[in-house]
């Protein structure tokens, strides 16, 4: 039962296989020289083969669509360019190149020209995402530049449209391809920036092979489009295409429908999350009113509102209490200290030479100073002699 919790499925595993090698960026654009092997031409106009070197083989498919685009028929033994993209076969489980396009010599040439250059303006810093805008919320015109006839502009007008019937689209006509394309993309989107046409630009085109798409991997595309103001969708070729355009543009889509879809908001969509957001803010504006009014109840039945005067006796009372106290602690003291007076009086009593006087002793002075002993007088001298009663005077013979 533990095993059987963990385990997953074969199809699960091919997936999740799958799903990772198409988030390889390089795996999705890979150019792979070698010679054809075991070809087979299927009635359906799809074309299957074993690309191989001395050490090592993949198998390949090219599909009719791209098949047909050949000035050639390959056959085994001959060596090749192929690019496209590998990815897993999941009902065998075994991974295999999707070919786009195959030259026998030149194409391989190309391919370097676009390595070269992506590497050169990646190291200029075209491809950072610092530089890229967002593409605008509820954008009211959108700038499409592609040719005029074909299925990307009808795929275009038709899914805007759907989504949101006020949008405007607004064409510029480019060649999307051949010679001069390239140049004429570029000062097609300086157009668009110089009189802001439009609040975001699609940059779109059907599939095609490397030398079709040609035009979108131009130096001077890329740097119209990293100079460009206004927000651009590179929407060029099918998902596992990548261009130049694609890395300098602000966001890429995988097909122009999906670019479309990215620029157009949906408006039922927006008008749902509205109703949403109004239902919320009615739900918690119902809660926080009643939590207001549960506090305006209970501050209601507090007995500060009941009896606003509580509190004032209370104290008044509190106030008597200290009064009291104090009085009390006045009083203690005041006792304290009489009976202090008291024990002091009778010391200073006690210690009173009057009281010597009283029991038969007096005090002899001469010239206002007393006599402790009988050395400090001689005949003749007139004394003073201080009874309890009185003094009298007498002279010392």
């Amino acid at each position: 039962m533990k095993y059987a919790d963990m385990a997953i499925s074969v199809s699960y595993l091919n997936q999740y296989i799958k799903n990772k090698i198409a988030e390889d960026e390089y795996l999705n654009n890979i150019l792979v020289k070698g010679e054809i092997s075991n070809f087979k031409n299927h009635y359906t106009g799809h074309m299957y083969f074993t690309l191989k070197d001395e050490n090592s083989l993949i198998k390949c498919i090219m599909f009719k669509s791209y098949a047909q685009k050949l000035n050639f028929m390959p056959k085994d033994g001959m060596k090749v360019f192929i690019l496209g993209s590998v990815s897993v076969f999941e009902r065998d489980g075994v991974y295999q190149i999707y070919a786009k396009a195959m030259e026998e010599d030149g194409l391989g040439d190309l391919y370097t020209r676009y390595q070269e250059l992506k590497n050169r303006l990646e190291e200029q810093g075209l491809f950072e995402e610092e530089h890229k805008m967002p593409i605008p919320m509820m954008p009211k015109v959108i700038g499409v530049l592609t040719s005029q006839t074909g299925s990307v502009i009808r795929d275009i007008i038709n899914v805007s449209t759907r989504r949101n019937p006020n949008v405007v689209i607004r064409l510029l006509p480019v060649p999307v391809q051949g010679e001069g394309a390239a140049q004429k993309i570029a000062d097609g989107i300086t157009y668009m920036n110089r009189n802001r046409l439009a609040d975001v630009l699609i940059l779109a085109r059907g599939g095609g092979s490397l030398e079709d798409l040609w035009p979108f991997n131009e130096e001077i595309v890329a740097h119209s489009i990293y100079h460009s103001e206004i927000p651009v969708i590179s929407a060029v070729g099918h998902e596992t295409d990548f261009t130049i355009a694609d890395f300098v543009a602000d966001l890429r889509a995988p097909t122009p429908s999906a670019a479309a879809e990215l620029a157009v908001p949906d408006v039922y969509e927006v008008k749902q999350k509205i109703v949403t957001y109004q239902n919320r803010l009615r739900i918690s504006l119902i809660k926080k009113v009643q939590i207001m009014k549960l506090r305006y109840e209970k501050s209601m039945s507090s007995f500060v509102f009941k009896e606003p005067t509580r509190r004032i006796q209370e104290n008044y009372i509190r106030i008597d209490n200290q009064i009291k106290h104090l009085e009390n602690l006045m009083k203690t003291r005041k006792e304290i200290e009489r009976t202090r007076y008291v024990k002091l009086i009778a010391k200073l009593d006690a210690y009173s030479p009057l009281k010597t006087l009283a029991r038969g002793y007096s005090i002899t002075q001469k010239e206002g100073k007393v006599v402790k002993a009988g050395v400090e007088l001689q005949a003749g001298d007139v004394v003073d002699i201080r009874f309890m009663d009185g003094s009298k005077q007498a002279i010392i013979q």
